[in-house]
């Protein structure tokens, strides 16, 4: 009899007409459906499998036997299979603890790992690889079902999903994984990346790093490009242009549509963010997905496989950056010229020989003569090494000279000469730029050979006074006190002659941070992976290559420039 009543149940629970009846009191055995009249009896074994459903609908599956019987709630939830709008996303949720961050890395090129396409790639959040597509057949679609992962990341919209079954997930519990694909910073929060309140960030393994001071992966060769971007992106004006990138680029001209930067400036911007990013889920970036942009702009000259030089590389990339960013011959067109661009007078006169002058005398300036006078911009204030020696200590090292950094400055002092091509040059800087880029050149090519000059230049790292090497006459408002913000050293094996297979590329980086009782900025050495603090005491004492300084912005100092520098010599 009871299966008799749950037919009847199930015929009133369906159908609209009877629907209020159902709610009353059981109905009679006579308001069902008639039945044989064998059914009547009780109780009854379970019907065949060809026997009729007794719903007043058409015939349906026949019933397994022994059925469970459904409580009215589970009918209810049966009879609504469309679920309300709120519970969409409820199935979202199931995969989400499926997604390992260790496996996670978005520095490399954003290509399908089957088809190697650029174009709609989507990056698995459990296993950490690149696939093409979400629809069915896609590459994508495929490893959600062949290997029952399923939470995908749209690498360009930046949308998740859960596949193969194709709908978007939305959770806050996913914000940190796009601040690791493309880190942001508000305009409130860029001031303060580099401030002695600054506090350690940790990594997935809780592993403590200052951000802006973490190790760059060296792929095979490229750790000369590692040395100059991490110099690059501690120059303030230049993390800060590309901390806010593209909001930090001009609006348009009226009447023009915004150009649209090229892929080398927004790989670069994004590696700068990346650089200084809080919440790294490891405590490094690698730099390949920039540096095949770069391979590919300077059409192979600079590849991750070859060897380089951190100078020919810083070079290249500022010029590039200011041409892509639309920069122009005037001095102020883009970023890079505002911060780095000074000017230098050049005056040349030549060199005439006279009967009976002695041949030893060095030639100089004669003032009733013409002297043709150019101004030169320049990015790279380039300073002359004096020759290495030749002769050789007890135990046939090369004994190895130092100099004062005042030594080779000289050659801007207006007055001191050079010859070449027959023509006497003397040089005086004319402006200085906020940011001082200074290579000391310490390699020379010849016919057979190209050699390394090893001479050590002792410098301060703080109040180095450019007045005597600048005329300053039509900006006397500016001060010419500047401090060391970067340093790139050069190390290899002993001797006069470049041996690139073992050459050494460092870079020591003054931070925000503060010494505790001395007060002063900390210094790291960095060398691709290797992120070391160092006394600041140690950064002379290498072969020093590339040096950015920072000019002071207050006037205060300038009248003390050389008194710290002296203090920095005797203290060296």
């Amino acid at each position: 009899m009871s299966e008799r009543r749950l037919s009847t149940d199930e015929t009133a629970e369906r159908s609209p007409k009877r629907a209020r009846t159902d709610d009353a009191e059981e109905p009679a055995p006579a308001a069902a459906p008639p039945p044989p009249a064998e059914d009547d009896a009780a109780p009854l074994p379970p019907p065949p499998t060809d026997a009729p459903s007794f719903s007043s609908a058409a015939p349906s599956e026949p019933e397994p036997p022994a059925p469970r019987v459904p409580s009215p709630e589970e009918e209810e939830e049966e009879e609504e299979f469309v679920p309300e709008p709120e519970e969409v996303s409820k199935p979202s949720d199931l995969y989400l603890d499926t997604i390992n961050r260790e496996m996670l890395d978005f520095d490399f090129e954003k290509l399908c790992s089957v088809t190697l396409s650029s174009h709609n790639v989507y990056a698995c959040l459990v296993d950490g690889k690149y696939f093409k597509g979400r629809g069915k057949g896609t590459p994508a679609y495929l490893h959600s079902i062949n290997e029952d992962k399923h939470v995908y990341l749209n690498l360009e919209t930046k949308k998740f999903y859960v596949l193969p079954d194709n709908y978007e997930v939305s959770d806050p519990s996913l914000s940190d994984i796009l601040q690791v694909l493309d880190p942001s910073f508000p305009d409130s929060a860029i001031p303060l990346v580099d401030s002695p309140s600054t506090s350690l960030s940790y990594d997935l393994h809780n592993v403590p790093y200052l951000p802006g001071y973490i190790g760059l992966n060296n792929m095979r060769h490229n750790d000369f490009a590692n040395a100059a971007i991490h110099a690059l992106v501690h120059v303030k004006p230049i993390r800060d242009f590309f901390l806010a990138f593209p909001r930090s680029l001009p609006p348009p001209k009226k009447g023009k549509a915004p150009a649209k930067p090229s892929e080398l400036v927004n790989r670069f911007a994004v590696l700068t963010r990346k650089i200084w990013n809080p919440k790294l889920f490891k405590a490094q970036v690698s730099p390949h997905e920039f540096l095949q942009e770069v391979a590919n702009a300077s059409e192979k000259r600079f590849q991750i496989t070859q060897r380089g030089d951190p100078l020919e590389f810083m070079g290249w990339l500022l010029n590039q950056l200011h041409r892509d960013l639309g920069g122009g011959r005037k001095k102020d067109s883009s970023i890079i010229y505002k911060t780095f661009q000074g000017e230098v007078r050049v005056e040349t006169q030549k060199v005439l020989v006279k009967e009976g002058e002695d041949s030893g005398e060095k030639p100089t300036f004669e003032m009733g003569r013409e002297i043709k006078t150019d101004h030169t911009p320049f990015l790279f204030l380039a300073v002359d090494l004096p020759p290495p020696p030749v002769f050789q200590d007890s135990v046939e090292s090369n004994i190895i000279p130092q100099i004062p950094l005042s030594a080779v400055l000289a050659k801007y002092d207006g007055e001191t000469t050079q010859e070449f091509g027959g023509q006497l040059r003397r040089f005086k800087i004319t402006r200085l730029p906020q940011y001082l880029i200074l290579h000391l050149k310490r390699f020379t090519k010849n016919k057979f050979v190209e050699e390394k000059n090893p001479t050590i230049v002792n410098f301060p790292i703080r109040g180095v006074d450019l007045r005597d090497y600048a005329d300053t006459a039509s900006t006397p408002s500016i001060s010419t006190v500047y401090d060391l913000v970067a340093n790139i050293t050069h190390e290899s094996t002993a001797g006069t002659a470049r041996d690139e297979a073992n050459t050494a590329w460092k870079v020591h980086l003054r931070s925000g941070a503060r010494e505790p009782g001395t007060g002063q900025n900390k210094w790291f050495q960095m060398q691709d992976l290797i992120v070391e603090e160092i006394n600041r005491q140690m950064i002379f004492l290498g072969e020093s290559y590339v040096q950015i300084w920072e000019r002071r912005d207050d006037l205060a100092g300038r009248g003390n420039g050389n008194a710290n520098r002296d203090v920095a010599m005797k203290g060296a």
